[in-house]
C-alpha cells in the first residue's frame, strides 16, 4: 500500500521501468534537477531528488547495470558521497480534490478546507453534496460558484462572494447525513429545533461563567524589573501570536477576578515560553505556582529548563514525580505546605491530597485531557481559588466550546517560530534498508533519532535488530515507563546532553519534551498510534532550523482497516505548519465523538453540523448577554 523504490549499485534495471515508477510516485521530469520531486535523464545518468532528501543522487548506469550512487551538489553537480543503496519514496501529493480555504466569519480561523464530494451545509438550504467550482454566466459577466447537490439531484449555485454561507458537514460520527430538498421547510425547521436546544446549553455556559466572575481573586502587581531581566533571557525571537497571547495571560492576572485562560497552539509553538512568563509574574508577588504536566519526562526537562532560566534568581524551584524518593517527595510536599519552595513542577502526584501549599496563586495545567476524571475532580476546585493557565496543541471539543463561547478566555499562538520549517512525514511498509538509511542520514549530519515503538514487552529485540543495521559505535539506549525511576532519569539525561545517538522509546517522549538536536523520528506499527499521538510524537522533531524527518511504519503486507488508513492518509495530508487543530478534528471525525455536550446537544450537532452548531450557540449566547444587559437596567 506505501510503496518505495530501492535501487542498489551493480544492480540490472529496466531504466524505462525505472522512469515509469518515478512518474507514478508523482516525479515529474526536468532538464536539471533543482527540487524534491525532479528527476532527469541524459544518456546513462539518471538524477533524482527523493523525498525526504536534501540533496539528490546521481545514478550512473552501464548499460543496464547500475555503476554508481552518489549525492551531488545540484549548484555544480560535483559528487559529495557514495551509496551502496537508494530508497526512492513517493512525492507527497497534493489532495486530489480541489481545496477552498474558508490549533474570516468563521468560529475559529482556518476552520476546515471543503473538498469536492464533502457533505456541506448551507446555512439556509441545509445539507447537500459540495460537486465544485463552476463558472456561471450571470448578465454579462461569469462569475465563479460553489455548485451544491440536494436531495432529487437538484442543483444549488452560490456565488463565491457568499461562500461564508457554506460549511463543511462535521458531525464526528460516520454515518451519511439526509440530503434536504431545495425550497423544503424541513431545514428551516431542523435549524429551529437546535436553535432553541442550544439556547439550554448556552444558558448553562454563561452561568458557569457568571458563577467565576463572582469569585473575588488576587490581582497580581504590574510588571516589575526583574520580570523584564527575565525576560531577556529568552534565548528566540519571541512571535508575534507569542507577544499577543503574553500581553492576555498578564492582564488576567492583573485583574481580581480568578484567571481561567486556554492557551492554544501547534506543537512547537512556544507555549512554554508564555507559561514561564505567566509563573514568573505570579512568583514576584510572592505567591507559589503549580506547573501540572502528564508525564514524569516532560516533569523532569521543564525542571532542568526553568533551573536554568531561574539561576540568577532568589527562587526555590522543586520538581515533585516519581523520579523523586519517599523521603524526598515528603520533604518537597513540606516545603510547599511551609511556603519555602516557590515553584513546583510534577505529574498528578502534584494533585495528591498531601500536597498543600502555603499561598498558591498560579496553576499551570499542560495538556489537560491526558489527565484522569480523579484528578480533573481536583482541578475543578483549584479553578475558584487562584489563576489557572491550560496549555493545548490539540483542544478537546468540550473545552473549545467553552472558549469560543466565552466561558473561557481563549489565546492563541499560530504564527510558527522563525526559521521553523514542515516536517517531512512519510508513511511506508517497515523497510530494515529504509530504517538504515533514515538514521545514518541523520547521524551524517551529527544529529540524533527517536524509534519509537510501544511496546515494553519485546523492546529490547527491536533495539537488538536496529543495532545490527548500523556500525558497531552507534550509541543506542532504551526508555520506558516501566523502567527505574533512577535508570529512565539517566538515559533521558544522557540523551539530552547528547551522549546517545538513537533513543528506541514508547509512547513516554509524546508530550512536549524538547531536544533540538533530534530530527528524524521513526515510529514503529504507526497502524496503531491515534491520529494525534502522531502529530504529537511528530512534534517531538522539527524543533530546530534544519529539515526534520517523519517516518510511520506499518507492517509489509499487512491488511491495514479503514479507520487506520484514514489516520495515515491524514498525518501525511496535514503536515503542514499548524495543522494541529485540523489534525484533531480529522480525528474526531474518524473516531466519532461520542458524546461531547450529552446525547441531546450531541443531536444537534448531527443535524446541523459542527460549524453551524458553534455559529448557533454563539449567536446564543450573545443574545442571552444583550437580555441579560437590558434586565438588568429595567
Amino acid at each position: 500500500m506505501f510503496k518505495s523504490l530501492k535501487l542498489y549499485t551493480c544492480a540490472t534495471i529496466d531504466l524505462s521501468g525505472v522512469l515509469d515508477s518515478l512518474a507514478d510516485f508523482g516525479y515529474k521530469r526536468q532538464e536539471t534537477v533543482l527540487e524534491e520531486g525532479d528527476f532527469a535523464r541524459r544518456g546513462e545518468i539518471l538524477d533524482v531528488f527523493p523525498f525526504a532528501f536534501e540533496l539528490p543522487v546521481r545514478i550512473e548506469l552501464s548499460l543496464d547495470q547500475i555503476a554508481s550512487i552518489k549525492t551531488f551538489n545540484p549548484k555544480d553537480g560535483s559528487p559529495l558521497w557514495e551509496h551502496k543503496m537508494v530508497i526512492i519514496l513517493p512525492v507527497k501529493k497534493a489532495h486530489p480534490l480541489k481545496t477552498i480555504p474558508f490549533s474570516e466569519d468563521l468560529p475559529l480561523e482556518n476552520f476546515v478546507d471543503l473538498n469536492i464530494g464533502d457533505y456541506v451545509v448551507h446555512t439556509q438550504h441545509g445539507i447537500g453534496r459540495f460537486l465544485g467550482l463552476e463558472r456561471v454566466k450571470s448578465g454579462e459577466k461569469p462569475r465563479d460558484c460553489l455548485v451544491i447537490e440536494y436531495d432529487s439531484q437538484e442543483k444549488l449555485y452560490v456565488p463565491v462572494s457568499q461562500m461564508h454561507l457554506v460549511q463543511r458537514y462535521i458531525a464526528f460520527h460516520t454515518r451519511r447525513p439526509k440530503l434536504y430538498r431545495l425550497g423544503s421547510k424541513e431545514w428551516l425547521r431542523t435549524k429551529e429545533r437546535a436553535r432553541r436546544g442550544i439556547r439550554k446549553l448556552a444558558w448553562e455556559l454563561l452561568s458557569l461563567q457568571a458563577m467565576r466572575l463572582s469569585v473575588s481573586g488576587f490581582a497580581f502587581s504590574a510588571d516589575t524589573q526583574w520580570q523584564r531581566e527575565f525576560e531577556e533571557t529568552f534565548t528566540f525571537t519571541e512571535t508575534p501570536g507569542q507577544i499577543k497571547a503574553v500581553q492576555e495571560v498578564k492582564e488576567d492576572m492583573q485583574s481580581p477576578r480568578p484567571m481561567d485562560r486556554l492557551l492554544c497552539g501547534d506543537v512547537g509553538y512556544g507555549k512554554t515560553e508564555v507559561a514561564m512568563r505567566a509563573a514568573f509574574k505570579a512568583l514576584m508577588d510572592n505567591k507559589q505556582v503549580a506547573y501540572l504536566v502528564p508525564t514524569t519526562i516532560l516533569a523532569e526537562q521543564h525542571y532542568q529548563n526553568f533551573s536554568a532560566r531561574l539561576k540568577d534568581f532568589p527562587i526555590n524551584i522543586q520538581m515533585l514525580s516519581r523520579f523523586k524518593t519517599k523521603s524526598e517527595q515528603d520533604e518537597i510536599a513540606r516545603a510547599l505546605a511551609e511556603g519555602s519552595a516557590d515553584i513546583v513542577i510534577g505529574t498528578h502526584r502534584l494533585l495528591s491530597d498531601d500536597v498543600k501549599f502555603k499561598d498558591l496563586g498560579l496553576v499551570i495545567i499542560d495538556e489537560e485531557q491526558r489527565f484522569g476524571v480523579k484528578a480533573k475532580e481536583k482541578l475543578k476546585s483549584l479553578r475558584l481559588a487562584c489563576d489557572v493557565l491550560t496549555l493545548t496543541a490539540t483542544p478537546i471539543p468540550r473545552t473549545l466550546y467553552m472558549s469560543l463561547m466565552g466561558a473561557k478566555n481563549l489565546s492563541v499562538i499560530n504564527t510558527p517560530p522563525e526559521n521553523r520549517l514542515p516536517i517531512k512525514t512519510v508513511v511506508v511498509e517497515y523497510d530494515p534498508d529504509l530504517i538504515r538509511q533514515a538514521i545514518t542520514r541523520e547521524l551524517q549530519r551529527k544529529g540524533q533519532i527517536y524509534f519509537v515503538h510501544n511496546r515494553v514487552q519485546d523492546i529490547e529485540k527491536v533495539k537488538e535488530k536496529i543495532s545490527s543495521l548500523l556500525p558497531s559505535g552507534t550509541r543506542i539506549a532504551i526508555g520506558h515507563g516501566q523502567m527505574h525511576s533512577s535508570d529512565l532519569e539517566k538515559v533521558i539525561l544522557d540523551f539530552l546532553k547528547a551522549k546517545i545517538d538513537i533513543l528506541v522509546c514508547t509512547m513516554i517522549i509524546e508530550s512536549g519534551i524538547d531536544i533540538p538536536n533530534v530530527n528524524t523520528i521513526i515510529v514503529n506499527n504507526a497502524h496503531q498510534f491515534g491520529l494525534s499521538d502522531m502529530h504529537q510524537l511528530r512534534g517531538r522533531v522539527g524543533r530546530f532550523d534544519r529539515p526534520a524527518y517523519a517516518y510511520y511504519m506499518v507492517p509489509r503486507k499487512e491488511m491495514l482497516d479503514s479507520d487506520a488508513k484514514k489516520r495515515l492518509d491524514a498525518i501525511q495530508e496535514y503536515s503542514e505548519l499548524g495543522a494541529g487543530f485540523k489534525i484533531a478534528m480529522q480525528d474526531l471525525e474518524i473516531r466519532g465523538a461520542g458524546n461531547l455536550l450529552g446525547v441531546e446537544q450531541h443531536g444537534f450537532i448531527a443535524a446541523v453540523g459542527f460549524d453551524l452548531y458553534c455559529r448557533l450557540l454563539r449567536e446564543a449566547v450573545g443574545a442571552l448577554k444583550k437580555e441579560g444587559v437590558k434586565n438588568a437596567n429595567s
